[in-house]
């Protein structure tokens, strides 16, 4: 188990998550080249908001699927739901304190620039 929480501590949450993640990427999608974010991925019921839910600011763009979450506080990218698996909670690994970003090694790339769903 893992905590997230955001900048200013208004927004915690509890991530069912093994040790070694099995996920870490990075996505070249307009809006995460522009936030830098590296992340993991789980399955949305091993990811439950503890505290500030009702600091959470929801962003859509686009085709409004995917939900992407920001505290309303400090602005800090928790995390969000991709529109291609809306049953998985994408989150933002500089959030949580004992994973250095820096240290992270193989991080994928995911091609959101050209995302499947946008060429149907």
């Amino acid at each position: 188990m893992k905590k997230l929480k955001c900048h200013c501590g208004e927004v915690e949450v509890e991530i069912n998550v093994p040790d070694n993640l099995e996920k870490v990427l990075k996505c070249n999608c307009s809006i995460c080249k522009r936030k830098g974010a590296i992340m993991s991925m789980v399955k949305n019921e091993d990811f439950k908001i503890i505290k500030g839910e009702d600091k959470l600011t929801l962003y859509q763009f686009h085709s409004k699927i995917a939900k992407h979450y920001f505290c309303s506080n400090c602005g800090i990218y928790t995390h969000h739901n991709p529109r291609a698996n809306p049953a998985m909670t994408g989150f933002n690994l500089g959030c949580v304190d004992e994973i250095n970003t820096f240290d992270l090694k193989d991080v994928a790339v995911n091609d959101g620039q050209n995302h499947p769903l946008d060429n149907k």
